[in-house]
């Protein structure tokens, strides 16, 4: 499990140092607010995104739609968004805005991985 978690820490960005920098430099009143997400051993896209909204709050929607067209999950976080759906009992629909993805999207995962 370990060796994984380093081969994907390796492959990505350390956000836990980005978010920690910028928090330290431009916002030190919100140290507080983000702290449980960063002592986390792993950063899901999910944290990361949850972070970036309680850091820089609420965007624009023309920041938001450009952002949008980057984002990307990997297998782990798709499968943690699959859950939050099935424990909540949301639609695709309902799951795509909760998200901000496609419906589209979302049933093409749910064939992808064989959840009900």
């Amino acid at each position: 499990m370990k060796k994984k978690l380093n081969e994907q820490t390796q492959q990505s960005p350390d956000y836990r140092l980005i978010f920690s920098d910028i928090i330290d430099k431009k916002f030190p009143h919100k140290k507080k607010d983000c702290e449980r997400i960063l002592k986390k051993d792993y950063l899901s896209a999910l944290d990361i995104i949850t972070l970036n909204q309680m850091i820089f709050g609420v965007l624009d929607q023309e920041a938001e739609n450009f952002n949008q067209k980057h984002k990307s999950y990997n297998k782990a976080d798709i499968l943690e968004i699959l859950n939050y759906q099935k424990n909540n009992r949301l639609s695709n629909l309902q799951t795509s805005l909760k998200f901000k993805t496609s419906r589209n999207t979302i049933a093409k995962w749910r064939k992808l991985y064989n959840t009900p």
